[in-house]
């Protein structure tokens, strides 16, 4: 009867090990964001960007209006720009459109929040609590995965840096 009892706590444990990690997305009516993160500031920082994809199945556009972010005195909706070899950034008030049927990317080096007056500094791996604001679909409460210091995504390996 031990025996058994020890195959079958192995096998939950394995079993456990190989189920897929649940996915990082967020859903509210037909728009659905994937995977929200940042990237770990140094020590000292004031801001930091927040990046995700807007994926919007319904039929009509939606438009992101608003976003915050708990480590976050307040936070925008900014735009990122080169023009003939120099950088621009510049606050979107009327938002970002999610095209019906469609998806936005947020990334580093375009479309992307800011979050600004830092509360701490963001450390690799840790996670924090957001809500964006929808036109249409509302407030959709998010989950932001911390990245490493330059990375360039979610799916960006270590030692991987933006540009």
């Amino acid at each position: 009867m031990l025996k058994l009892t020890l195959r079958a706590a192995a096998a939950a444990a394995f079993a456990a090990f190989a189920l897929p990690a649940p996915a990082h997305e967020f859903k509210s009516g037909s728009i659905e964001i994937d995977h929200p993160w940042s990237r770990a500031t140094p020590s000292g920082a004031r801001v930091a960007g927040g990046y995700l994809v807007i994926r919007n199945g319904g039929d009509a556009p939606d438009r992101l209006i608003g976003a915050k972010a708990d480590v976050a005195g307040r936070v925008e909706i900014h735009e990122m720009t080169v023009k003939d070899g120099v950088m621009t950034m510049r606050p979107l008030p009327e938002g970002v459109e999610a095209p019906a049927h469609g998806e936005v990317a947020l990334k580093p080096g375009g479309l992307h929040l800011m979050l600004h007056e830092l509360k701490r500094p963001l450390a690799q791996g840790e996670t924090f609590a957001g809500a964006l604001t929808f036109e249409k679909a509302g407030e959709i409460k998010v989950e932001f995965v911390v990245e490493a210091l330059g990375a360039r995504g979610p799916e960006a390996k270590a030692g991987e840096h933006a540009h």
